[in-house]
């Protein structure tokens, strides 16, 4: 085995940054889907008012489905390796989310052949415009906008900064105790800000919605999101033991007490 990959806590990080990482790439794709919460919980959808906006329900981007469990990384990393190494992979994470895009940009901009769409192993009776079509589809799903790219993208960095803050600011105070409040307290800080500066930098800056619309669909999402934070709870204990019990208790003190600046 590597060296590097005899110590127990270089595991725990090269762990923890990859889940972070893919689950923030992954969670930027798959938000173009918009799907209805009710629904996929076989209820009727709502149907509610809030600032003047008629007619809302929980119709969410499926990218709600994994942020949480990105802000929840988030803190675990920031628990035993510090602010320097969240920063760190929160950089790392846009950098490669930016690569992504210009690779599937890049992929939406070459021709495709005669052959790429076949369906049920038939050719369409015209096969230009079914090669058309599935074209049109691919850069549909695949192909966001400029807007809701660099929406999503600063409203992560700007959501992982508060994070980091808020979770020290409370550990300060607490200390080893009351890890729900340091862990659940800054996700629903940072969410609270991710939630509307992606919809006023896609949708107010770049697609000239009204705002009221804006900081309406901003709000149903964070509502999610709350509740979300509050489900995840035990999940973050249920990992705090799994890593105290992997690292051992010394290593696990150690590497806490490093993190908050201690040497």
């Amino acid at each position: 085995m590597p060296k590097f990959l005899q110590s127990k806590a270089q595991i725990l990080f090269i762990f923890l940054a990859g889940f972070f990482v893919v689950n923030a790439i992954v969670a930027e794709f798959i938000g173009i889907k918009i799907f209805s919460l009710e629904k996929t919980l076989g209820i009727a959808p709502f149907s509610f008012s809030l600032l003047g906006q008629e007619g809302l329900s929980f119709n969410l981007t499926a990218g709600v489905l994994l942020w949480p469990v990105v802000f929840v990384m988030t803190d675990l990393i920031n628990e035993y390796y510090g602010p320097r190494a969240v920063r760190f992979l929160s950089w790392m994470a846009v950098g490669l989310i930016i690569y992504a895009f210009i690779m599937v940009f890049t992929a939406i901009a070459v021709t495709p052949n005669d052959w790429w769409n076949l369906e049920s192993g038939k050719l369409d009776a015209n096969p230009a415009n079914h090669i058309a079509s599935m074209n049109l589809a691919f850069r549909k799903v695949m192909g966001q906008g400029l807007w809701i790219i660099i929406g999503s993208v600063i409203a992560f960095l700007v959501g992982q900064i508060i994070d980091v803050l808020i979770f020290h600011r409370i550990k300060k105070v607490t200390g080893e105790k009351r890890i729900w409040l340091r862990a659940t307290g800054s996700t629903l800080v940072s969410q609270l800000i991710d939630s509307y500066i992606v919809l006023i930098i896609a949708f107010y800056i770049g697609s000239d919605w009204e705002l009221s619309r804006v900081l309406a669909i901003g709000t149903v999402n964070y509502i999610y999101k709350f509740v979300m934070a509050f489900l995840l709870t035990p999940v973050i204990y249920a990992v705090h033991a799994w890593i105290e019990n992997f690292l051992g208790k010394d290593q696990a003190q150690q590497m806490k007490w490093e993190a908050m600046g201690n040497e």
